[in-house]
């Protein structure tokens, strides 16, 4: 007896479910998207955040007393690594802080550049120049000492030999003649020396001969 296909039972069509709310499947997927945002987020406020710097306002020149309330802030974005070298508002400029070396005006300060006076070897020595220097020779930049002995009633009309005292000094400080209508007139500058220095140089700056401040080309203004 052969079996019609009338005779065979329907199949039963397989209902879909929607996933609830405990389905594996469905939480996974919500954590991933979570997992995205909440990294993309954190990405995007990582790229935004700056920290308060310290940045000179005027040339730091060696011995010069640093306050904070001294220095201009600027908010940067740099790798921790990068952001250790400088000084930050967070890290604040202790009292009695002074510089050890020319940070130039709008530089980030190093936190290399800052210190202790005891660290310094180095002490400022006025310079009377009756000529006035080249206009590079400002505070940071460097100059070569020279001095030009005086010529005795020994020495007749023979040009003085003159002679070189120190080389590449940081200028600390310039003063010059003020005024619209001032011609002429001194100018004193300055310079640092180093202790090995001094004698020779305070010879000189106090003795009958005089001494010439040679701006050192590349620093300065």
């Amino acid at each position: 007896m052969s079996t019609s296909v009338l005779d065979l039972p329907a199949p039963v069509a397989t209902r879909l479910r929607r996933p609830g709310w405990r389905d594996p499947r469905l939480l996974v997927g919500l954590a991933m998207i979570a997992g995205s945002v909440a990294l993309g987020s954190w990405v995007v406020q990582e790229a935004q955040r700056t920290t308060g710097v310290y940045v000179a306002r005027d040339a730091l020149t060696p011995g010069s007393g640093v306050t904070g309330g001294e220095l201009a802030v600027a908010q940067v974005r740099l790798p921790a690594d990068e952001l250790e070298r400088y000084v930050t508002v967070a890290d604040g400029v202790p009292e009695g802080t002074v510089a050890l070396r020319v940070v130039a005006p709008g530089e980030l300060v190093p936190r290399g550049a800052l210190g202790d006076a005891g660290a310094l070897d180095v002490r400022p020595v006025p310079v009377t120049v009756d000529e006035a220097p080249s206009e590079d020779v400002v505070a940071g930049a460097q100059v070569d000492l020279w001095e030009v002995p005086a010529r005795g009633p020994e020495t007749g009309a023979a040009a003085a030999e003159p002679r070189e005292l120190a080389s590449a000094l940081t200028v600390a400080q310039v003063s010059r003649p003020e005024g619209a209508f001032v011609t002429g007139g001194t100018t004193v500058v300055h310079v640092l020396v180093p202790g090995d220095l001094l004698p020779e140089v305070l010879a000189a700056v106090g003795g009958e001969g005089s001494v010439h401040v040679v701006h050192v080309p590349g620093t300065g203004g």
